[in-house]
């Protein structure tokens, strides 16, 4: 029994209408949620899982994809609240995470602040202090590239770097389905950078893109989008071929 789970949260943010798509997955044995949303998500989550017939007191393990503020905002809650949890990240990630390091969204908020105009300034220093707010949390288990996670049926890694260093991407060989995370995002149907104009390097992006062609898929799950209605493979290669022109 390997199953995955897509979790359709929305919410408002910013005063806009907002949706993310956490992913759980599920065999006999585990329980594991792959991102986690902004800060004081957990009740949102708890419910989508609910919905799908999941209690979400049976998680154990939650792998994120990098530490933007909404994959890892509810991180350190939920480690609180259900303490068994086990934090997956890539290595890039981790001092980051555990806050040894600088948030990178934080360093490019702070660096671009001074060239805006003083308009925009109250808002920037807003978002600058929600970007510090973000609570740090212990990683148990740091991975790297082709790796592979013995669970719900095989876990790989795929390391898809460009909108943060330490980005993943997760390939269920079983399922031939990618958890894209923010590697490319959809919207109004099509695939996209996620964001190319605060992507810390989106030459790398591209590049990752290209990365993920080399997976057979069939299913392909975008953190911002959900999931893709067409042919996956054709939308990257196409995606890839845009940004290459």
């Amino acid at each position: 029994m390997n199953h995955c789970h897509l979790l359709h949260i929305e919410f408002e943010y910013d005063g806009h209408k907002q949706i993310i798509t956490p992913v759980l997955l599920q065999d006999e044995q585990d329980l594991i949620l792959v991102d986690c949303g902004y800060p004081n998500f957990i009740p949102l989550l708890e419910k989508a899982a609910l919905q799908n017939g999941i209690a979400f007191d049976l998680l154990t393990k939650v792998i994120v994809t990098h530490h933007d503020m909404d994959h890892i905002g509810s991180l350190a809650e939920l480690k609180r609240k259900y303490p068994q949890i086990e934090v997956i990240a890539h290595e890039r990630e981790v001092p980051y995470i555990e806050g040894t390091k600088k948030s990178l969204r934080l360093e490019q908020a702070e660096s671009t602040y001074d060239a805006l105009p003083d308009e925009a300034k109250p808002q920037a220093e807003q978002f600058i202090q929600f970007l510090a707010s973000i609570e740090t949390v212990s990683v148990e288990r740091a991975v790297s590239n082709d790796e592979r996670l013995p669970w719900c049926g095989g876990i790989d890694i795929v390391h898809t770097p460009g909108h943060m260093p330490g980005h993943i991407s997760l390939y269920l060989s079983s399922s031939k389905t990618l958890i894209a995370g923010d590697a490319v995002v959809m919207e109004e149907g099509k695939l996209n950078i996620a964001n190319p104009q605060y992507a810390l390097d989106l030459d790398e992006a591209v590049r990752s893109v290209h990365r993920l062609l080399s997976c057979d898929i069939e299913r392909l799950i975008c953190y911002h989008g959900g999931l893709f209605p067409g042919d996956a493979k054709k939308a990257l290669l196409e995606l890839a071929r845009k940004y290459e022109r």
